[in-house]
């Protein structure tokens, strides 16, 4: 079912800071989670002070519905470049909902169609093009939007979905890279990554990926660019202590390509899923999911990448089971989604790259629930 809804909302101009949140004042940031419910998806939001510590401030319908069981992506939730709108994926009815952001508050104003079961989206830094992943085995691939700079809204480039490399590769993410001129895409199945060229009026390369390369490590899962850099966390399962972030070397032009760097620095940990990189490129984090551990990397100017601390946190406990990463704009404070407790860790980024954790367990017991799904995170 092929269909967009769209909310009026007043038009700002593109790359303003969120408008403040009056009702949390002193907040400076924020960040949201998503349910990923089956019956009602829903993102609950956290206003964010100056010293890391998060408010519950509401949770708001994505007008949806979530699958109830993890997304096993990066990605679901995203924040534009000016973090002026958000974007949540809905699998069980292929859609995109589309929020405006004021501090903490949300206002959905665009539900649109996005490909047979969307599970990650990533918007090119210039804010103009958004893609979706889409995961189901009967037709995964990316399903390109242009992005309003009006209001946030998307439109469809071609209403076609872009096939990947393979049928059965279970994706885990898709993202843009910084010049938005090229797309990966991680396979767990087969071990491998896509990369896309996509050209000056945000077409990627439509009969699927240029280049198609093995990875470092077993089982991709999620990756992130900065600069032209590539930082991927591998599973490593079945086996297990076995998760490792590898790096790669984004070659452009009109056939993209990557070269590996450090190829899989183990961290002793098991089924590692997401990653972040610190927006000063100095550190990296990766959530491991049956761990119950945050690990920490120290970055090189030339894209290396070592293990610091396998167990840098060990966030919730027993069960916790950490997924989803975020960092605050200034690469302060990091956030973790952990599905097992049903709330959220802040953490305080030390000047060595070792975390310090701000508060307790933040909205548990409340709208996220427990050991249910919840998938996606997004900060600011």
């Amino acid at each position: 079912m092929k269909f967009s809804t769209i909310v009026p909302l007043l038009a700002s101009g593109a790359f303003a800071a969120p408008a403040a949140d009056n009702k949390h004042p002193q907040a400076v940031g924020a960040v949201f989670a998503m349910t990923n419910a089956a019956s009602d998806n829903k993102v609950v939001a956290f206003s964010r002070a100056a010293d890391g510590s998060l408010t519950h401030a509401g949770a708001y319908s994505t007008g949806g519905h979530g699958q109830g069981v993890d997304f096993d992506t990066q990605g679901g939730l995203q924040l534009g470049p000016d973090n002026k709108y958000l974007y949540a994926v809905n699998p069980t009815d292929d859609l995109v909902s589309v929020f405006s952001v004021r501090g903490a508050e949300l206002k959905l104003v665009q539900t649109v169609y996005a490909g047979d079961q969307p599970l990650s989206i990533t918007i090119s830094k210039s804010g103009a093009y958004a893609y979706v992943l889409d995961g189901s085995v009967a037709s995964n691939g990316l399903f390109g939007f242009k992005v309003d700079a009006r209001d946030g809204t998307l439109s469809p480039l071609t209403n076609q979905t872009v096939p990947l490399s393979t049928p059965i590769g279970v994706p885990g993410v898709v993202a843009f890279a910084p010049d938005g001129r090229s797309i990966v895409v991680t396979n767990k199945v087969g071990s491998t990554i896509d990369v896309f060229s996509v050209d000056a009026s945000g077409h990627a390369s439509a009969a699927g990926p240029v280049t198609t390369m093995a990875s470092s490590g077993v089982r991709p899962f999620a990756a992130t660019f900065f600069r032209n850099f590539l930082y991927v966390i591998e599973s490593g399962l079945p086996s297990l202590k076995n998760a490792a972030l590898s790096t790669y070397r984004l070659n452009g032009g009109e056939t993209p390509s990557l070269t590996a760097v450090t190829k899989a620095e183990r961290n002793e940990q098991t089924d590692g899923c997401w990653v972040v990189v610190t927006p000063d490129g100095k550190w990296a984090y990766t959530a491991n999911f049956v761990s119950g551990s945050i690990s920490s990397y120290g970055l090189g100017a030339n894209g290396t990448a070592s293990l610091i601390n396998g167990t840098a946190a060990l966030p919730g406990g027993e069960g916790s089971q950490p997924v989803d990463l975020g960092l605050s704009s200034d690469g302060r404070y990091l956030y973790n989604l952990l599905r097992g407790s049903g709330a959220v860790a802040g953490y305080e980024i030390q000047k060595d790259g070792s975390l310090k954790q701000v508060g307790g367990l933040y909205g548990k017991g409340m709208d996220i629930p427990a050991m249910d799904g919840a998938s996606g995170l997004a900060s600011y």
